[in-house]
């Protein structure tokens, strides 16, 4: 029993620890995309293409950006966390849907897919309480 106890006490720390990596990583790959302009974000946005959607792509490329390096952001904090895991579920399903319609090998496609199985995780687990929306 004591060790399930003091996985109970440990378990906001480690939310916290995998929110501070998990948020990070997101803002250093969406920040450049964010203020790479209309150009980067119609290129990203044409990862959309592979969904049967073939205009705007400007409009999804900066919803993308947006949802790496903003949704980081608040998983960081804990703030709006299960609309920013939502956003970032949706881009990583895009990202390894274009990966794998391009051809690209496992190795690739799997970053997505890892990250969407974890976000998707954290959608119902939630931010903890070492956070501003406290769980």
């Amino acid at each position: 029993m004591a060790i399930l106890s003091s996985a109970s006490k440990f378990s906001n720390f480690g939310l916290l620890i995998l929110r501070l990596g998990l948020g990070a990583m997101m803002i250093v790959h969406g920040f450049p995309k964010l203020i790479g302009g209309p150009e980067k974000w119609a290129a990203i946005g044409s990862a959309m293409t592979h969904m049967g959607i073939s205009g705007y792509f400007a409009l999804f490329g900066f919803l993308a950006a947006i949802s790496e390096a903003i949704g980081g952001a608040l998983i960081i904090l804990g703030l709006a966390f299960r609309p920013a895991c939502l956003m970032l579920i949706g881009t990583m399903i895009v990202a390894a849907t274009m990966h794998l319609k391009s051809g690209d090998g496992i190795g690739t496609v799997s970053h997505a897919i890892e990250l969407a199985f974890v976000f998707f995780g954290l959608f119902f687990v939630g931010p903890g309480r070492l956070s501003i929306d406290k769980g």
